[in-house]
């Protein structure tokens, strides 16, 4: 056995154990994502690929019927996810199947101190983002993987051991270098040898924990409700309200569905996922309209609420009126109940290891971004991994891998400082934070420079959202 441009060559070896360059672990949809974009990169698309998952989905194919009900569990997609979707050839998959874009939203929050309207047209653009269910872009990414050429084998297995500094013997002359690689040991018996371990197996990674990365996070207070709901209508924007025990969202799905994100006490997350569903309605609606405080007074036009002094040049979208989200009438599958932390990977990488997705952090929901960051992190690696192909390196050395970590840690760790800074500022209701929370909404909402930063930033197009 000898390494080629970073790609592991099989010679006469010891033993018939197989032998990879890039091991998954974990088939979700950050994973496959992963697996997708290696076969569709003109340097990667020959890399030997074992993909380990015991989820029988990856073996069992299959489609998705359009009477099938709506699940929910769906994903926010941004504008920079689709673009990579699209590169894949993945998209087109997705659009085969029930899906919403949306180009509008309003943020507003329980004081009815302000709100902000966010449009596509703000930045010359015209979507904010899709939304999508979990099955459907798994779905779409296993049907990429399946169309390619890649030379890949699905274990359906779980990892049991891991040991990241195995010595391959050759059984070639002597003086010719032994080959290290990483040696995994499967639940079911296999053993295989990879270049790479990349793991994509969640929040409570196991390969995280064989690699012996710490990682720091804590739990938050609050459970997140989903579920699936129908209208009378259908829904084209997406809608977000801060209440006192967190915040509530209303994203549109297609056919006339939204899918509820609520934020809650976990004492009241159960008390609502056992309600009987009038109820519930009843309590979703309020959430959304009158209740919990009043609806924030609509602003004329050129108003410019506290900002009416400077004289701005604002977006169309600051001229619009405050809206009601249109009413829910029916619960369209069950209530979900999920607890929410923050969790961060020290590192994300170490020799012949990689972390990806919620193996390397998790976030709070509230913008539906968690996903996103996953796939910026599968669309990194495979750029990182392509470019050591190209110049012939180990692509499980630490010193290339590095280039993924420096990439994307940065920028995870400001989208999740942004999101912990939100859930952090809407966690107390006090009167002059209220104020000046309501003066953070009218300032996105009229001072143009701002929100098409911050849409840019919630987009993945850039960074940071400050003054430009």
């Amino acid at each position: 056995m000898f390494c080629y441009n970073g790609i592991l060559e099989k010679t006469n070896s010891t033993d018939n154990v197989p032998q990879y360059d890039v091991a998954i672990v974990g088939g979700g949809m950050v994973g496959v994502a992963l697996a997708c974009s290696l076969a569709t990169m003109p340097l990667t698309k020959h890399l030997n690929v074992a993909l380990i998952d015991s989820n029988p989905a990856l073996m069992a194919g299959g489609s998705i019927k359009k009477e099938d009900p709506p699940d929910p569990r769906v994903s926010t997609v941004t504008p920079a996810t689709i673009s990579f979707f699209k590169g894949m050839g993945a998209w087109k998959y997705i659009q085969l199947h029930r899906h919403a874009f949306f180009d509008r939203m309003q943020v507003w929050d329980y004081t009815g101190l302000g709100y902000t309207r966010y449009s596509a047209g703000d930045v010359d653009k015209e979507v904010l983002g899709c939304v999508v269910e979990n099955k459907v872009l798994h779905r779409a990414l296993l049907s990429c993987m399946e169309e390619s050429n890649m030379q890949k084998t699905i274990y359906p297995a779980r990892l049991s051991a891991l040991d990241l500094s195995f010595s391959l013997k050759s059984d070639n002359v002597s003086s010719q270098p032994h080959a290290n690689v990483a040696k995994l040991n499967l639940s079911n018996g296999d053993i295989l040898y990879a270049k790479l371990v990349v793991g994509s197996d969640g929040s409570k990674s196991h390969v995280r924990e064989l690699a012996g990365i710490k990682t720091t996070g804590w739990k938050y207070p609050q459970n997140a409700i989903i579920c699936t709901v129908e209208h009378a209508v259908e829904n084209r924007c997406a809608w977000q309200r801060f209440l006192r025990s967190g915040p509530i969202a209303l994203l549109p799905i297609g056919d006339n569905f939204s899918n509820i994100v609520w934020t809650m006490d976990p004492k009241q997350a159960a008390e609502c996922r056992s309600m009987d569903e009038a109820d519930f309605l009843k309590a979703v609606n309020e959430a959304l309209d009158y209740g919990h405080g009043p609806h924030p007074q609509s602003e004329t036009k050129g108003g410019g609420g506290l900002f009416s002094w400077l004289k701005l040049d604002t977006t169309p979208s600051a001229n619009e009126p405050f809206e009601v989200p249109p009413r829910i009438t029916k619960l369209a599958s069950e209530r979900m109940v999920f607890p929410l932390s923050l969790m961060h990977a020290n590192s994300y990488v170490s020799k012949r290891v990689a972390l990806i997705g919620d193996a390397a952090h998790t976030v709070h929901p509230l913008a539906g971004q968690g996903v996103n960051m996953g796939f910026g992190d599968a669309s990194s690696l495979s750029r990182v991994i392509s470019e050591g192909v190209a110049v012939g390196s180990d692509i499980g050395e630490i010193s290339l891998l590095r280039r993924y970590e420096s990439e994307r840690k940065a920028a995870n760790i400001a989208m999740m400082a942004v999101l912990d800074g939100f859930q952090k500022a809407y966690s107390v209701d006090f009167g002059p934070l209220n104020v000046l929370r309501a003066a953070a909404f009218h300032g996105a909402n009229y001072i143009s420079p701002l929100k098409k930063n911050i849409i840019s930033y919630a987009s993945g197009e850039q960074g940071i959202p400050l003054f430009s």
